[in-house]
């Protein structure tokens, strides 16, 4: 293997379908009209030297090394800022632009530290390329290695380098290599989209800075990477390329973090990742990242990974290891007994979401065929099944309609329940590019996002709702844009069933759902809605982003399909630039629902109780398949405290930190004889676990991940699985210990099962993806280059359905006891339970979860920032520190989840979707009061959880 070499245009390319044609250095070439002339000669084969140029940005023009000669014009204009013309003849390589390069050449060495031979870029430096390619050979201005970067040392008078920055743990900013191209300044502003780098100082003195004198862990830096990537010299390097040295191959796969799905080189030496580079040609990210993606993967090969199965009979017991082939045997041997004893419907398995498709597919095939029932859920359960409901109701298939391209098209978005900066970033930087560009912003939250004001970005409006009452705010919107005739009737009458519509209008335009009557109780002042309404309705092409601040609560579902209502009344559906799109938050939550992990649904979202669809998987498989749907998550728990549940295999999720209502949690895993947790570290699921089978993580592995645009993209193995299989053979092993015939020899033979079986991915597998990079399903005869955008002729379902969408409160209601209400979300840094990101140098930026309280609350509570406060509910209660922002109105409250010593999720009741189950996470009564510590129930379950980890053989060593 070598390494996957990107060929870097110098300008980004042109949209335009017009062509030119011109002649560069006697090749004739067309290009699209608006193209520079860097990039046409790049494209015939013509390389013009340069170095702020590079087409992640826009042209600059300052480096004066891409200077070419056009015949019939004066001078040598840059090549980088000069756009093609008809019948344009340019010359690259003249004696007189040889003569000028060199000049330029020089004078940037004569001011660079000549440590080539020690320098982390040695190989891999701009700067030093251009040298050899303009044919410098001495520089004859000051001395050499002298530079401008240098500060004088008082005490021996002697000059020395500028000091480093080395604050960021991920890359070190070296001040004394920067040759000020601004192409990490422009990265931070045009690609990422946070504006935190400058250039300080004039002339000798100017120099890249993160704001004012500031370090970079201080400043507003994100730590995205594009800086860093952008830069050509050693100025900002990753620290494990100073550490390890310039990798020599590199594997192409796709990041296991959120739903964005971002592409990325993994550049190695030998089996030892040296860094992670976002891959230019990844359709879903395009070539930027974020910092979890780019730098916080240490987690795969971090100490507390377990790489041996084990084995106890009680959860009281230490662990002790034994071979696969002795964990696999007395799975199958527990899980037999447990069905002799209790029955077939005993046991059942939780799929995940960070796994591969393939993976999550055998899960639910174990389940179906080897378990016979169809006690199979998946953590999707518990985020987004109310996406899968409602838009199935509405559309006919639940899934997004557009991709992440359509966001460049919109001229209005809605941003609801969703805080893309923080669990969506790489998308979220293409929607602030694009809101830069003009395009209007409506957020819809209780919480003040980032989004509702940055830098260059302000929401034209925020709808600060109260916990709990989207389905009156979209309902409202609906009714302004319904009694002002603001919807599209010609849509309406095509694409919709006009008598389900008027049924629905009349329902809307109910003067109770009126914002004046609604802002009584959502909170949102009236205007406020008339004016979203409008801007939604005559603004132009208008797409709706959501997250799990819509599908997490008890009308998770009824809100998803008022968002369905509001794009189809609007005609907001099946063009670039509109549609309604679900912001997954794992990174393969969308695949595990294709996959089918719901007990209801098998593969493609076909109902089990369909004799057709079933005898599509009995005659492939060899088996007899129940036609009852089986148990979700809430009913194995329930079932496993009543006692006739026993048996569970969990694949890769953590059901006991991030499910509700931890307490019920851990009641229902404790009463159950055999609970299978297959992960990478020790969880907080396994502290009730008797079995440990290692899991392997997405370095180590072949598959594919489907993102939140329904995009497949393939998973490559970088290095060697570090527990000896992958987790697709783990499963494997197991289904062949429990009697099932199974013999695939690579996950390439798994799709080839699911293209054979589910219709949506009928022509997908691993040569099509080879060569289209990735696609996005369906993927069939109808679509055989896959579906970018969904429902461009017509609903899946046929006629799109419209649905009454009645507001009714939650049954967790505020009181004297507990009068706040308590909301979850994510913060940048840290990923849904923390299991990965605590594992690495993020915990910089988030070592602890806070609870965000506003400043009239807590000062009528006696609380001062940084004060350690109980958080309490109905359902428990837990300590944590109190951090006093605006950012939550009074009333509300706000904490994340992703460190285990708080389990923020002790506090969340069983309240749940009426159509999915899906946790009420959003909207907790709860009190909020002066703490000095933890609280009694951390201290036991901390003490717990210690016990629990215990293993032998490392007793033993102690001892």
């Amino acid at each position: 293997m070598s390494l996957v070499h990107e060929i870097d245009y110098g300008t980004p390319a042109s949209k335009s379908e017009t062509s030119v044609t011109l002649t560069i250095d006697g090749r004739q070439i067309s290009v699209p009209e608006g193209t520079s002339v860097m990039r046409a000669s790049m494209e015939a084969g013509i390389q013009v030297p340069k170095l702020c140029s590079t087409d992640m940005v826009d042209a600059f023009g300052s480096c004066r090394l891409c200077l070419v000669e056009i015949e019939g014009r004066n001078g040598t204009p840059a090549s980088c800022t000069t756009p093609v013309a008809a019948g344009m003849v340019v010359h690259t390589q003249t004696g007189r632009l040889k003569d000028i390069r060199r000049g330029v050449m020089e004078l940037y060495i004569s001011d660079h530290p000549l440590d080539c031979l020690t320098c982390a870029a040695n190989g891999d430096c701009e700067l030093q390329d251009m040298a050899g390619a303009v044919g410098l050979r001495d520089v004859r201005y000051g001395y050499e290695g002298d530079n401008h970067v240098k500060a004088r040392n008082n005490d021996d008078n002697n000059l020395k380098w500028m000091p480093k920055d080395e604050s960021n743990p991920y890359f070190t900013y070296d001040p004394s290599k920067c040759i000020v191209c601004s192409r990490c300044v422009r990265a931070c502003e045009e690609v990422q989209g946070t504006f935190a780098l400058t250039i300080e100082g004039r002339g000798f003195g100017s120099r890249v800075s993160p704001g004012m004198h500031e370090h970079f862990i201080d400043s507003e830096c994100v730590s995205c990477g594009a800086c860093v990537q952008a830069c050509p010299t050693a100025t900002l390097t990753e620290k494990s390329v100073i550490q390890i040295g310039q990798p020599e191959h590199s594997v192409v796969t796709t990041c296991a973090y959120c739903g964005v799905g971002c592409s990325f080189k993994a550049e190695m030496r030998g089996e030892e990742l040296v860094r992670m580079v976002p891959w230019k040609d990844g359709q879903a990210n395009r070539g930027h990242s974020c910092v979890k993606g780019r730098f916080a993967y240490g987690y795969s090969a971090h100490k507390d990974r377990i790489l041996n199965p084990m084995i106890r009979e009680k959860v009281t017991d230490p662990w002790r290891e034994v071979t696969w082939d002795e964990a696999f045997a007395h799975v199958a041997s527990e899980f037999r007994r447990i069905q002799y004893q209790y029955g077939r419907d005993s046991i059942g398995g939780i799929t995940s979401s960070r796994c591969t498709n393939e993976e999550t597919f055998l899960v639910q095939k174990l389940v179906r065929a080897g378990f016979g029932n169809n006690n199979v859920d998946t953590c999707a359960r518990v985020c987004h099944s109310p996406t899968g409901y409602g838009l199935g109701q509405a559309f006919g298939t639940s899934a997004g309609t557009q991709n992440f391209d359509s966001v460049e098209e919109s001229d209005v978005v809605i941003v609801i329940g969703a805080n893309p900066t923080d669990g969506h970033p790489v998308f979220a930087s293409r929607l602030k590019k694009r809101l830069r560009q003009g395009a209007k912003l409506i957020v819809i939250d209780p919480r003040r996002i980032d989004l509702v004001r940055t830098p260059h970005v302000e929401a034209a409006y925020h709808l600060p709702l109260k916990p709990g009452t989207n389905v009156a705010v979209m309902t409202s919107l609906a009714h302004v844009i319904v009694t002002e005739g603001l919807y599209d009737e010609a849509f309406i009458r095509e694409r919709c069933d006009w008598s389900e519509f008027e049924d629905w209008a009349a329902f809307v335009s109910e003067p109770y759902h009126s914002p004046e009557e609604t802002e009584k109780f959502t909170g949102v002042p009236a205007q406020s809605v008339r004016g979203a309404a409008r801007l939604y309705a005559r603004g132009g092409n208008g797409a709706i982003y959501y997250g799990l601040g819509v599908t997490e609560h008890s009308q998770g579902s009824t809100t998803v399909m008022a968002i369905a209502n509001l794009a189809m009344a609007t005609g907001n559906i099946g063009r670039p630039g509109v549609g309604v799109n679900p912001l997954r938050g794992q990174n393969n939550v969308q695949g595990s629902c294709d996959m089918g992990s719901f007990p209801h649904e098998l593969p493609g979202y076909r109902h089990i109780s369909d004799d057709a669809t079933r005898d599509i998987f009995e005659k492939l498989w060899g088996v007899k398949l129940n036609n009852e749907p089986g148990l979700r998550i809430p009913n194995m728990l329930d079932a496993a405290v009543d006692g006739t549940f026993k048996g569970l295999y969990v694949q890769g999720e953590d059901i006991l930190q991030s499910d509700p209502d931890t307490k019920h949690v851990a009641a229902g895993l404790a009463a159950m004889e055999c609970v299978v947790v297959q992960d990478l570290f020790l969880n907080e699921t396994a502290n009730y676990a008797h079995v440990f089978l290692p899991g392997s993580t997405f370095l180590e592995k072949d598959g594919t991940f489907t993102n939140a645009e329904r995009r497949i993209n393939r998973v490559r193995k970088v290095m060697s699985p570090r527990n000896g299989y992958g987790d697709w053979e783990v499963t494997q092993k197991l289904a062949q210990a429990m009697g099932l015939s199974w013999n695939y020899q690579h996950p390439s033979e798994i799709m080839d099962e699911i293209a054979a079986t589910t219709p949506s991915f009928a022509l997908v597998s691993y040569d099509y993806l080879e060569k289209t990079g990735s696609v996005q399903w369906p993927c069939n005869e109808k679509s055989p280059q896959g579906s970018p955008i969904m429902h461009v002729n017509g609903f899946v379902r046929g006629k799109g359905k419209f649905i009454r969408t009645e507001y009714v409160a939650t049954d967790e209601r505020t009181g004297p006891r507990f009068p706040l209400l308590l909301t979850t979300g994510r913060v940048l840094s840290q990923y849904n339970v923390g299991a990965q990101t605590r594992r690495t140098d993020n915990v910089v930026w988030h070592a602890e979860d806070r609870l965000e309280i506003h400043a009239h609350d807590a000062e009528m509570r006696g609380i001062r920032d940084g004060d350690w406060v109980k958080l309490a509910s109905r359902s428990g209660d837990t300590s944590l520190r109190a951090l006093i922002t605006d950012r939550v109105a009074p009333g509300v409250v706000y904490t994340t989840f992703h460190h285990p010593n708080t389990q923020a999720n002790v506090i969340t009741t069983d309240f749940s979707d009426w159509a999915t189950n899906c946790p009420e996470y959003k909207v907790t009564a709860v009190q909020v009061s002066p703490s000095n510590g933890p609280s009694q129930w951390q201290t036991e379950y901390d003490e717990q959880a210690r016990q629990s980890r215990r293993i032998a053989s490392k007793l033993e060593a102690a001892e």
